[in-house]
């Protein structure tokens, strides 16, 4: 058995060495192969050039492709599994096209993976654990559930943001609309600005950060096992910015709100060429990643179950944090799939609670702190 790793960018890296110095059979496939030597090159001769005639050529029964490459290239690569009776795994959402494969996968008896990275990933982990422990405790009332994650300078700028990689995908994200829950009601907001709030991250020490709804959060809730007759307060999945984010981006958001068409995706590109002039990292310089996943429950006018998964993370002489946090999941659920332990067709981060708490264990390593705060005495 194969893993064939294609895309060495850099998310990707922490996981994929992990995997070959743990002595997997790794072959590693980037359209640029001088990036992918230096990125492993130290630890492996096998990599090429990528290229889907030339991996379809070499991918046998029970392989197992990783698709890091860039959204577009998911679905193509894992119907070119299917046809090759080969698994495939990423760190990406599941997108319509890729759920789609899921009878054909699951006739196959090959695991498709998504959606097990940081975000979406790490949070799905935290998320079945506390419905878990929520679902033991035997109370019941009015649910709150949010999950806010982000990546943000450890060391804070004047724009309040920093970039690792291009800054386009975060300008095309703020032109992105949003379903939640709010106070019992669905709210759909058609710009992440429309809906900042401010949340307090129960960290060692306390800190506020601003957030705002992402995506549609409300598939999630049969994702993570909300019955159909419970009454949902709020259910949140969001991103997490510094505060002042929005005050030091607002001449951003009135821009991008007047974009269209051509004109506008290219004006979209010069902004991202100026950002990433201006807000990169430099080298070596450390990010921040903060994660509170957080379910609570109230009745008769209280709360009385409340628990909250937090983790703070920053890089370090070993790299960044969004890098490990992604790559490491997802070569953890690369493992699973190679033992057998994932379901058959199109699935997300595993829920099976042996699974969740074998990963979380990982995570822990991972982070500078990671722990779950009752709220309650």
């Amino acid at each position: 058995m194969t893993i064939h790793w294609c895309g060495t960018g850099l998310s990707a890296i922490p996981g994929l060495r992990r995997l070959i110095e743990a002595g997997h059979e790794v072959s590693v496939w980037n359209r640029t192969t001088q990036k992918a030597e230096d990125a492993v090159g130290d630890l492996t001769q096998a990599i090429f050039a990528f290229d889907m005639d030339a991996l379809g050529a070499v991918v046998q029964p029970g392989d197992i492709v990783v698709s890091m490459l860039p959204g577009d290239w998911h679905v193509p690569l894992a119907e070119m599994c299917l046809t090759k009776g080969a698994h495939f795994v990423s760190s990406s959402y599941i997108a319509p096209e890729m759920r789609a494969l899921h009878a054909r996968a699951e006739a196959a008896g090959l695991s498709f993976v998504n959606e097990i990275g940081l975000d979406p990933g790490i949070d799905h982990l935290m998320a079945h654990a506390l419905m878990a422990d929520f679902r033991s405790s035997g109370v019941m009332g009015d649910l709150s559930f949010i999950s806010y994650c982000g990546g943000i300078p450890k060391h804070p700028n004047p724009f309040r943001y920093k970039f690792s990689w291009s800054p386009l995908g975060v300008l095309k994200a703020l032109r992105s609309p949003s379903r939640s829950i709010r106070n019992f009601k669905e709210l759909n907001v058609a710009r992440p600005w429309d809906a900042i709030s401010s949340y307090t991250a129960p960290l060692r020490n306390p800190e506020s950060f601003e957030v705002y709804p992402n995506r549609d959060s409300l598939p999630f809730m049969k994702e993570y096992g909300f019955d159909s007759g419970w009454r949902v307060k709020e259910f949140v999945r969001g991103t997490l910015r510094l505060n002042g984010w929005a005050e030091a981006w607002k001449d951003v958001f009135a821009e991008v709100e007047t974009l269209e068409g051509a004109a506008g995706d290219a004006r979209l590109k010069e902004m991202s060429d100026t950002f990433w002039a201006e807000n990169a990292y430099a080298e070596g310089e450390p990010d921040r990643v903060v994660m509170c996943v957080s379910l609570k429950v109230e009745a008769g006018g209280g709360t009385v179950w409340h628990k909250t998964y937090v983790m703070d993370a920053w890089g370090d002489e070993k790299g960044t944090a969004m890098a490990r946090l992604v790559s490491i999941p997802l070569s953890l659920a690369i493992e699973s799939v190679a033992r057998g332990e994932m379901p058959a067709g199109v699935s997300a981060a595993p829920s099976d609670l042996a699974l969740v708490a074998r990963y979380l264990g990982e995570v822990d390593k991972l982070a500078q702190h990671l722990s779950v705060v009752d709220h309650l005495p």
